[in-house]
């Protein structure tokens, strides 16, 4: 066996397993204002920008050829509600986002984020009604956000809510606004894990969370073979891609889903994995561009056909350097 490895050329020449920088999603949190540019504390090497600092980043990606972008907004608290109104308001932050950079870079793709909780008072994916997360109103307001985002010039649209029936709501609806040629992926498999904690700081979902939880309506860490019922469900509701997250604690799930549905198949290298491997990276406990790297190649060995992760501009600078 050591015959095949004892040359860098002949390891390259039989890899099963190759990240490219086509394989890449850069996710990218968007700011109110001008010229802004905030720092994530719990997420280093990560900053939040405004509008009009995306399309640098964004030529950035093409020029590293990373092929799309998924933008999550900071929502001013005076913008939130209840309800959560402001996701289908076609002048949001992160509908003019959409526009400035489509108008700038059409060539980028646009992924948009489809859940309520980065507009609600009390930072739950959809509209809370004596204490419960309802599931068939938050379908409604998830439609709304949908063809909000279509319109705005939002390639996918991603339902990251996990309510029961959302992908054939959402599909519903951009097809009779006339969205028919926007995508749908599905976080099919989404968990509730303790890895989101620096995403929710960055958004500013956290505080309004408290001490509640998404259990409730996000996938418990015990189970694999839900996700399968659940990602079957959404393939029948018309997803056209399917997501798992967060991505290294669930390789197992990733392989399952690609095995028994042979889609596209997509992983989110979540913010608390990211912060991970570069918290550690800081204290000199381990090499974090060697990590990243291997960590996001596993992904990729489990079935994923591309994967969402903060570190997308450094490694593809780095894959480029390779050659």
């Amino acid at each position: 066996m050591r015959r095949l490895r004892r040359y860098g050329w002949s390891r390259r020449l039989v890899a099963e397993n190759r990240l490219h920088p086509a394989d890449l999603i850069l996710p990218l949190f968007v700011l109110e204002g001008r010229g802004r540019r905030e720092p994530v504390p719990s997420m280093p090497g990560v900053e939040r920008l405004s509008v009009d600092l995306l399309p640098a980043v964004a030529e950035r990606c093409l020029e590293l050829g990373i092929p799309a972008l998924a933008l999550f907004p900071v929502t001013p608290p005076e913008r939130k509600s209840e309800a959560g109104e402001e996701a289908w308001n076609p002048d949001n932050l992160v509908c003019r986002a959409m526009r400035h950079l489509k108008d700038r870079l059409p060539e980028i793709g646009l992924i948009g984020d489809v859940a309520l909780d980065p507009y609600t008072t009390h930072g739950q994916d959809g509209i809370v009604r004596d204490g419960v997360v309802v599931n068939d109103e938050t379908l409604t307001a998830l439609a709304r956000q949908a063809v909000c985002l279509a319109a705005a010039g939002c390639d996918v649209v991603a339902p990251s809510d996990m309510m029961d029936g959302r992908i054939g709501a959402v599909r519903g609806a951009l097809d009779e606004a006339g969205f028919d040629g926007t995508l749908v992926l599905s976080y099919a498999a989404k968990y509730a894990s303790a890895f989101y904690g620096p995403f929710r700081d960055a958004v500013g979902s956290a505080s309004a969370l408290g001490a509640a939880d998404k259990k409730t309506y996000q996938m418990d860490p015990a189970n694999s073979a839900e996700a399968v019922r659940e990602a079957a469900l959404d393939i029948a509701e018309a997803a056209d891609m399917l997501m798992v997250k967060p991505g290294l604690p669930y390789l197992d799930v990733i392989r399952i889903l690609k095995d028994s549905f042979r889609m596209p198949t997509f992983a989110y290298h979540v913010s608390g994995e990211y912060a991970m491997i570069k918290a550690a990276a800081e204290r000199g406990w381990l090499d974090g561009a060697a990590c990243m790297d291997e960590a996001l190649l596993s992904i990729k060995r489990a079935g994923a056909d591309a994967i969402l992760t903060y570190a997308a501009l450094e490694v593809a600078a780095r894959l480029r350097e390779r050659g």
